[in-house]
C-alpha cells in the first residue's frame, strides 16, 4: 500500500461482438495528473486474431512469489474468452508500449486437456499459471476445469485432479495458510455467449455452487449449494490477510454479497451478509430490475468492499472491519438503467416513479453501468469501466457497443468513507482510432488487490 503511485494502467479492449472487424487490443492509459497526456490513451496493442473477446488478465508473477528472486512481474497474461488462445504480453522493455511475447494456441490447450473459453488467471508460488476455463469446445459446462501452463506458458494439464471438476467454472481465489482454493459458477458457454436467457437460468445452464478444493492438491472437498440467494456467482476473494479464513464472493443475478467462512472441523459454510433490492420498473423487460453486482474487489488493508451494480448503475462502498457485517459508507451513480434521460422508470413503494442523476463527464452523457473496478494501492483512487461482456453489452446497453465504453475514476475517502467522481478523469473510447471499443479489466504494472495473493 506505501508503494507508487499508478502511472499507467492497462485495459482489455475488445471489437468482437460489436460488428467491427478490427481485433482486439491491450490499451495503456496515463494516470499520472502531472502529465500531458493525462487521462488518454498512450499506446495500442492489437492481437494477431479477429474474434478473441479479450475479458480477464492477469501477471505471470504476484506477492505470492517474492521468495523468488528469479521471477519478475513482467508477462501480462490475457485469456481469451471467445477464442479460447491466451496471450503473454512483454512489459519490460517499455512498460507504456507492451508487446507480445508468445500465444498460447486454442488446439494445444484442447488436445492436451479438452478445456476452451480460458477466463481468470492467478499465478502460483511455483511460476506456474493457473486458468480457470468454462468449458469444452463445444460450449458445455461439464467440460469445464482449471487449465496449468508452466513459466514459458506451455500447456502442462489439468490442476484438478480426474473426476474432480467443479460444476460451471469463472472465478476463483487461493488461501496457501489453509490450504484451500474456492471457484465460483458463470454458466454454460453454450448459453451465456449468446446473451441472457432467463430460462436458462430454469434450464440449470446457471451456477449457484462454491466448489471448495483442497490447495495445492487440486482434489473437490465440498461444495457449497448458495440457493436462490446466491444465483450466479461470479467474482470470489479472500481476504488479502493470508491468516483469514474468510471471503466474499458477488452473487450477479440474485444480487448478493455472500460471506464464506470455515468452520472448527475444517469444512466450509456461507451466510449473506449483504442484499441489493431488485427495483419495481417500468418499461423495462421486466416488472423487476436486479442490481446485478457483476464485479467487487476488497481494499489492501482488508478495510473496504467496493461493488458494481452494473443494472442499477451505482457503486457501494462498505466497511468490513467487522467481516460479518457490511456498513454501507458511500455510493455513486455513474450510470445504470434508469437514469435521466433514459425510458426506464424506477417505482418507489408509494406508486411514484423516479430515475437516477447521473452527471455528465467533461460535457459528456454516461453510458452503460459500472462493471469491472481496480482500486489504487493506496485505496483512494477507484478506476470503472462498463463493458460486461459483447453479447450482454449488446441485449443490456446497446449503446455502448454503439458508441463505445468510457473509463472513469472515483475518489474514495478512507477515513470517513464517502465516493465521489473525479471531473477531470474521463477515458472515452468513442474515438478510437478503428471505431468505438468495449473496455473491460484494468491491471497496475506494479500489481494490485485482485491480482496479488499473499502467503
Amino acid at each position: 500500500m506505501s508503494g507508487p503511485k499508478e502511472s499507467i494502467l492497462y485495459v482489455t479492449c475488445l471489437y468482437t461482438g460489436t460488428g467491427r472487424e478490427k481485433p482486439d487490443y491491450l490499451a495503456t492509459i496515463d494516470v499520472d495528473p502531472k502529465s500531458e497526456t493525462y487521462s488518454k490513451v498512450i499506446h495500442r496493442l492489437p492481437m494477431p486474431h479477429i474474434g478473441d473477446e479479450l475479458h480477464h488478465s492477469s501477471w505471470n508473477a504476484c506477492s505470492s512469489c517474492h521468495q523468488d528472486a528469479e521471477v519478475s512481474r513482467r508477462f501480462l497474461v490475457l485469456p481469451a474468452l471467445v477464442s479460447g488462445r491466451i496471450y503473454a504480453i512483454d512489459t519490460l522493455n517499455d512498460p507504456r508500449a507492451p508487446t507480445l511475447h508468445k500465444t498460447v494456441e486454442p488446439e494445444d490447450i484442447i488436445s492436451k486437456t479438452g478445456l476452451a473459453y480460458p477466463h481468470t488467471a492467478h499465478c502460483l508460488a511455483s511460476g506456474d499459471m493457473l486458468v480457470s476455463c468454462l468449458g469444452d469446445k463445444n460450449g458445455n459446462a461439464e467440460g469445464n476445469g482449471f487449465l496449468l501452463l508452466d513459466s514459458d506458458f506451455n500447456v502442462k494439464g489439468r490442476w484438478e485432479k480426474e473426476g474432480h471438476s467443479p460444476l460451471f467454472g469463472y472465478d476463483f481465489w487461493y488461501q496457501p495458510r489453509h490450504n484451500t482454493m474456492i471457484s465460483t459458477s458463470w454458466g454454460a458457454p453454450l448459453a451465456f455467449t449468446k446473451g441472457f436467457d432467463l430460462q436458462h437460468v430454469a434450464d440449470g445452464l446457471y451456477g449457484q455452487h462454491l466448489h471448495v478444493y483442497s490447495w495445492p492438491g487440486g482434489e473437490l472437498k465440498q461444495t457449497l449449494d448458495l440457493g436462490s440467494t446466491g444465483l450466479i456467482p461470479l467474482e470470489i476473494r479472500f481476504l488479502h490477510d493470508p491468516t483469514k479464513d474468510t471471503g466474499y464472493v458477488g452473487c450477479a443475478l440474485s444480487s448478493t454479497m455472500v460471506r464464506f467462512f470455515k468452520n472448527q472441523d475444517e469444512s466450509w459454510s456461507h451466510e449473506v451478509v449483504e442484499s441489493v433490492k431488485p427495483l419495481k420498473v417500468e418499461n423495462w423487460i421486466l416488472p423487476e430490475m436486479p442490481g446485478l453486482i457483476t464485479d467487487f474487489l476488497i481494499s489492501l488493508d482488508d478495510r473496504y468492499i467496493y461493488i458494481s451494480n452494473w443494472l442499477h448503475g451505482d457503486i457501494r462502498q462498505y466497511n468490513i472491519e467487522d467481516p460479518k457485517k457490511l456498513v454501507l459508507t458511500g455510493q455513486v451513480w455513474v450510470g445504470g438503467l434508469f437514469q435521466k434521460g433514459s425510458p426506464v422508470l424506477a417505482v418507489a413503494e408509494d406508486g411514484t416513479t423516479y430515475q437516477s442523476d447521473v452527471p455528465e463527464i467533461m460535457g459528456t452523457r454516461l453510458r452503460g453501468g459500472p462493471q469491472m473496478m481496480q482500486l489504487s494501492l493506496d485505496g483512494k483512487r477507484l478506476y470503472i469501466t462498463n463493458s460486461l461482456f459483447s453479447s450482454w453489452d449488446k441485449q443490456f446497453y446497446p449503446e455502448i457497443v454503439e458508441k463505445g465504453s468510457h473509463m472513469l475514476q472515483i475518489d474514495c475517502d478512507t477515513e470517513k468513507g464517502g465516493l465521489a467522481i473525479n471531473p477531470n478523469f474521463f477515458v472515452d473510447f468513442e474515438t478510437e482510432p478503428d471505431g468505438p471499443s468495449l473496455a473491460h479489466q484494468t491491471r497496475y504494472p506494479g500489481g494490485d488487490c485482485t491480482s496479488d495473493i499473499w502467503i
